[in-house]
């Protein structure tokens, strides 16, 4: 069930949350890497993965850049529905369900909490997505 409605709020986290989820559905790789400052981090997930084996996460635009190249771009679409979303601070935790679709048509289900940081500009000091590799490619499923 989709609650879009959970992530109208105005806080500025909450704002970017929805701006980054967007331009990843969109596929808009620049207006993405502009929602994020500088020296921002990404950690998706947090720890080591087969995305990101040492688990030190990307920092700076070229490595957040490098991440998109390598990863976010190798799949067709997303489709991102927020259960719940909890804003506060520079933060917002988004309770999600990320569903991807590669070119050929398989699928993954991500179930994942997603926080935001941002700084007095709005933009993303970090990213930090917490959740289970395994879990998450139990639900691949084959082509169509």
């Amino acid at each position: 069930m989709r609650r879009e409605h959970v992530i109208a709020g105005e806080h500025p986290a909450r704002r970017a949350a929805r701006a980054s989820m967007g331009a990843v559905t969109a596929g808009r790789k620049d207006e993405w890497l502009g929602l994020f400052a500088p020296d921002a981090l990404i950690e998706d997930p947090v720890g080591p993965s087969f995305l990101d084996p040492e688990g030190r996460g990307h920092r700076g635009r070229e490595a957040i850049e490098a991440f998109w190249d390598d990863f976010v771009s190798t799949i067709a679409s997303f489709d991102f529905a927020v259960a719940d979303s909890f804003a506060n601070g520079p933060c917002c935790a988004n309770v999600a369900t990320i569903t991807t679709t590669t070119g050929d048509g398989a699928t993954m289900t991500i179930d994942c909490v997603l926080v935001y940081t941002v700084d007095e500009d709005g933009l993303i000091t970090s990213l930090r997505a917490h959740w289970e590799p395994d879990r998450a490619m139990a639900t691949l499923t084959s082509p169509a």
